[in-house]
């Protein structure tokens, strides 16, 4: 029955998520736990106000609502290239509530409306931000693809919410509210969790920006006179691409597990858009599968000439996970790395 207070067990369930990060990943953690921490109060205040039904609940819930979306996308953001930090523009939208809440007895202001549309606005930020790949400059290459597909979740878990304030608006307008407490249960147990696991996603595989830049030469110096240009021709891709090839060839820096877009921009002197613009243009694919791909070239010659075990070989490539480099070997060979060292070993000489 929804007499059982789901929505507190959905809040026991992410404080003991936000507990156990913290004490695996201390630091590392502190952010995700933090939006873990809101959305377990959040729900709580969701199961307190719909079983006591406590005036005072009636003024937070709304509030804290309209918290959950702004949290998400300053968490999301930090993978970015913007480091945007909680400016008025992300804190007007539960400013607006918060008045709107504090004046509904001088005026009924259409706060459910207000929470739908600020769930809709963020949602569809997230889902149109997780299509850029140059803003992903501070997460490593090994997780990207996770990082925008966890973008790309959170998205559509705030254009759900705002599917359910929907649903309950018109519940209250057709029948009075009479389904609204099912409604917000079913909500609750999905959009929170999952949009809590999405926030992890991204916190976990983020890295914190250096407060000072190394001072790295580039490559080359024509590097500089390259990103003067706002726009980009082949040529000008090329020199990028060159001076990328030569970070790769001469120093192996694909093989730092930890490479970020960031990284590269540092070492290149070169902005981390005009990179991502310049392998899109010549090789028609994101930053994060040509380092792959480096990496894999790397481990093609170790599955060739030593007896390491495959797992040594991903790792010492540059790879963190074997999915991963599974997945990336065969993207770039057509095989897995086993079906490849048991290709190579039965065609050299000897083995015959």
């Amino acid at each position: 029955m929804l007499s059982i207070p789901i929505p507190f067990v959905v809040s026991l369930l992410l404080v003991l998520l936000a507990v156990n990060l913290y004490l695996r990943f201390d630091e590392q953690a502190k952010s995700s736990c933090s939006f873990l921490a809101a959305c377990a109060l959040t729900t709580a205040i969701v199961g307190l106000r719909w079983t006591l039904n406590w005036p005072i609940f009636h003024y937070i819930q709304p509030i804290m609502a309209s918290v959950i979306p702004v949290f998400a996308w300053h968490f999301f953001t930090r993978a970015t290239a913007h480091n945007r930090r909680f400016g008025v523009l992300h804190l007007m939208p539960p400013l607006l509530v918060a008045l709107a809440v504090a004046i509904q007895t001088l005026w009924r202001a259409p706060i459910d409306e207000l929470i739908t549309l600020i769930y809709l606005c963020y949602g569809i930020a997230l889902i149109r931000g997780s299509a850029q790949d140059e803003l992903l400059i501070n997460v490593s290459f090994s997780h990207w693809e996770g990082v925008k597909k966890a973008e790309t979740v959170a998205g559509w878990m705030l254009l759900f919410s705002a599917m359910i304030d929907a649903a309950m608006s018109l519940d209250f307008a057709l029948s009075n509210g009479k389904h609204s407490l099912y409604i917000l249960t079913l909500g609750h147990m999905l959009l929170l969790p999952i949009l809590s696991i999405a926030v992890v996603t991204v916190g976990l595989h983020t890295q914190q920006q250096p407060d000072t830049i190394p001072t790295e030469t580039p490559e080359r110096d024509e590097v500089k006179e390259t990103v003067s240009n706002p726009g980009m021709s082949t040529e000008d891709a090329q020199v990028i691409l060159t001076a990328l090839n030569n970070l790769m060839v001469n120093k192996h820096t694909y093989l730092d597990p930890d490479l970020t877009l960031s990284k590269l921009s540092r070492k290149l002197t070169v902005p981390a858009k005009q990179i991502s613009i310049a392998v899109n243009l010549l090789h028609g694919k994101n930053i994060s599968k040509l380092i792959n791909e480096y990496r894999i070239e790397h481990a093609k010659q170790l599955i060739s000439n030593s007896d390491d075990s495959i797992t040594q070989i991903l790792l010492s490539s540059g790879f963190q996970t074997k999915s991963n480099f599974n997945r990336e070997f065969s993207r770039v060979m057509g095989m897995t790395p086993s079906a490849y060292r048991k290709q190579n070993r039965s065609n050299t000489p000897g083995n015959d």
